[in-house]
């Protein structure tokens, strides 16, 4: 994109931003030759720069109607386009930001674009999440990297669309924010996470049991660093004690059988290879 057309762009944008209501479909039709799909990758980029700057209202409205555009135009209707699924992360993570992750404002959102989720969806929340939150200095970082964990926890429990597909991004928006909130300054917020993770890990559908179950140990594992026993009565949280720990002894528990099992299945499947 040449620097004159993106000038351009921005320059409906600011008039879209600053006309009286009502008069935005005229000015697009004045423009029509900038309403493309480069128009619509920089509403995006200018409505992430709003949201970070505080201005929620000129956020969504730009996402908003670029959406609109997108369904006009096609790009955003039954395509899966890399520029439709970033504006469509943006909405998503705005409502979650928005709502303080009420499922019952997110998950609609999610209904109405289930094709857009898909493993390019998890790809672009890891390339956008890890870029943004290099680039913001800590305090926004933090609450990019709340509003993608509020985001991960929902999508790990959607109940529609791939589940596959669900838990890969919830690890994904795990694993990002995990370089923001790290045992040494959010120690926490990090168990809490490590704990989430191994739930998604213990319940994913892709990749190998084995490794997945692995997985999930050592995220477990992880969280008893911080949630121990003597950390819970030093904050006099003794009721909760018996409660969280139960619960992830549980999942250890179960994960540790299926690993032997795992185990005893190859071993057995070894003395047959060699069976005569």
């Amino acid at each position: 994109m040449d620097e004159e057309r993106q000038h351009a762009y921005l320059t409906l944008i600011n008039a879209l931003l600053t006309c009286p209501s009502g008069e935005e479909g005229q000015i697009l039709q004045d423009n029509a030759e900038l309403v493309d799909a480069g128009l619509l990758e920089t509403m995006a980029q200018v409505a992430e720069a709003f949201a970070d700057r505080g201005d929620e209202n000129a956020a969504q409205f730009l996402i908003g109607m670029a959406n609109q555009l997108g369904e006009f135009l096609g790009l955003s209707d039954s395509t899966a386009t890399p520029e439709a699924q970033l504006r469509f992360l943006m909405q998503v993570l705005q409502a979650t930001s928005y709502s303080d992750g009420n499922p019952q404002v997110v998950y609609p959102l999610l209904q109405e674009n289930l094709h857009l989720l898909d493993d390019n969806f998890a790809q672009i929340l890891y390339d956008w999440g890890t870029a943004k939150l290099a680039e913001v200095e800590a305090e926004p970082a933090q609450a990019i990297a709340a509003t993608i964990g509020n985001f991960s926890n929902l999508i790990q429990q959607f109940p529609l669309g791939s589940q596959a597909t669900n838990l890969e991004i919830a690890i994904t928006g795990y694993e990002v924010i995990l370089t923001i909130f790290t045992r040494e300054n959010h120690s926490e917020t990090w168990a809490t996470l490590q704990n989430n993770l191994g739930n998604a890990y213990s319940d994913r559908i892709r990749g190998e049991r084995a490794q997945n179950i692995e997985n999930a140990i050592a995220s477990y594992q992880a969280a008893l660093q911080v949630r121990t026993r003597e950390a819970f009565l030093a904050t006099g949280l003794r009721e909760s004690i018996g409660l969280w720990t139960k619960s992830v002894f549980l999942r250890i528990t179960y994960a540790n059988k299926i690993r032997n099992n795992n185990s005893s299945i190859s071993a057995r499947r070894k003395a047959q290879k060699y069976r005569i």
